[in-house]
């Protein structure tokens, strides 16, 4: 359960977001949103008004929300005229009232704005996001504990790998692993189409197979519905095997990659790979309060080249533009670490670093770690080895 000051501190932020956009209250109902500032998943709305206490209207479970929520203001959902007239109590006729716009469906959004005809329309998003990208240090000790999941997840990888298993029994040995330490199963996602199960679990050729997916690996999938991920592939000697495997505890997550194989890799790929823990080393020495999101990335490019690797990082021909991503509740948060992302680091921002390398026809190498933005640098939460995990 949340703790009722987590609560508190997290709406207070939000309150304080929206009065510095002229936004009088919010409305919550994104299920990753919701569970942050209620503490409950869920079928609810939280009306959060920038001056005066939040009030979470519940449509179903009631039971369940007075169980899990350490709100005060807890009522049922009576229909939605009951809705306009609880923020009709707070809130006067004009006001702003915010939407997460960025993940509301159309249909949805269209109702709220006939609904709620009376006040002005405006996005809480990017604000909803900014103050979750930032973790508490209970958001950090929770994720410190998915990490024991990962580190479990990537033991036991090195033990049941062998040559001829197919791909998706890999995943699915590996799956059920997580499952057995409490790893919720969902990893949430914010983007549109954007989906994913557990992570990326592929070998060889396969591993450097581009889909649609926003990231610099995709693999073949099983089928053209879900066109990502672990394949019917088999698992050959001498050539990557990612594991690229997202752990959630509690619902928060922390994202982690390395690569294995059976023998040895050819130069090539593991020149690559110890270039990849170049990269992930000193941009966490870099990763300071105040930092250029974009800097860190620019600085993750200018090694790959001196390297002599450019062609191949983050992709090749089709390439991503970034090289972190935040994690929390959802595996897309803020920051980015990306081209152009002129956006400062801020102490207690969480993202995962994946500087990877492709090679069509050979595979992907690379690696991925969770880490903490502190005054210092960077403090990496996940916990496994870096070294090749050869077999």
């Amino acid at each position: 359960m949340t703790p009722k000051y987590e609560l508190e501190q997290r709406i207070s932020k939000l309150q304080s977001g929206m009065k510095d956009a002229g936004i009088d209250g919010a409305l919550i109902v994104q299920r990753a949103d919701l569970f942050y500032f209620s503490g409950t998943g869920q079928n609810c709305h939280l009306f959060v008004p920038a001056e005066d206490d939040p009030v979470l209207i519940v449509k179903k479970s009631m039971a369940r929300a007075e169980q899990e929520s350490k709100l005060e203001k807890i009522v049922p959902f009576n229909g939605w005229d009951k809705l306009l007239n609880t923020v009709k109590e707070i809130l006067p006729e004009n006001a702003k009232l915010g939407l997460e716009s960025d993940v509301l469906p159309a249909s949805l959004y269209f109702r709220y704005q006939k609904l709620f005809s009376d006040f002005k329309m405006a996005d809480i998003s990017k604000i909803v996001r900014k103050v979750r990208s930032v973790k508490s240090d209970y958001e950090i000790s929770i994720m410190k504990e998915a990490a024991l999941i990962s580190e479990s997840v990537f033991k036991k990888a090195g033990s049941i790998i062998r040559e001829g298993m197919t791909e998706v029994e890999l995943a699915g040995r590996l799956e059920q692993h997580a499952r057995s330490l409490g790893h919720q199963g969902k990893v949430r996602m914010r983007g549109f189409n954007q989906e994913l199960y557990y992570g990326h679990i592929m070998s060889g050729e396969n591993a450097a197979a581009i889909s649609f997916f926003d990231g610099p690996t995709g693999g073949s999938g099983l089928n053209p519905s879900f066109p990502q991920g672990a394949g019917a592939a088999v698992i050959k000697k001498n050539e990557p095997v990612l594991i690229d495997f997202v752990s959630v505890l509690g619902g928060y997550m922390v994202d982690q990659t390395r690569i294995f194989s059976i023998g040895e890799l050819p130069q090539h790929l593991e020149k690559a790979y110890n270039e990849a823990i170049t990269i992930k080393n000193k941009l966490a020495k870099s990763g300071k309060p105040g930092v250029m999101a974009s800097s860190l990335y620019e600085e993750a490019e200018k090694i790959a080249a001196e390297a002599g690797l450019s062609n191949h990082f983050m992709g090749y021909v089709e390439k991503v533009s970034f090289v972190g991503h935040g994690v929390g509740l959802e595996l897309d948060e803020l920051p980015v670490i990306a081209r152009g992302l002129d956006i400062p680091l801020e102490k207690g921002a969480v993202f995962a670093l994946e500087p990877k390398f492709i090679f069509p026809g050979e595979g992907t190498v690379g690696i991925e770690d969770t880490f903490v933005v502190r005054d210092n640098g960077l403090e990496q939460l996940t916990i496994f080895s870096d070294k090749l995990q050869v077999i």
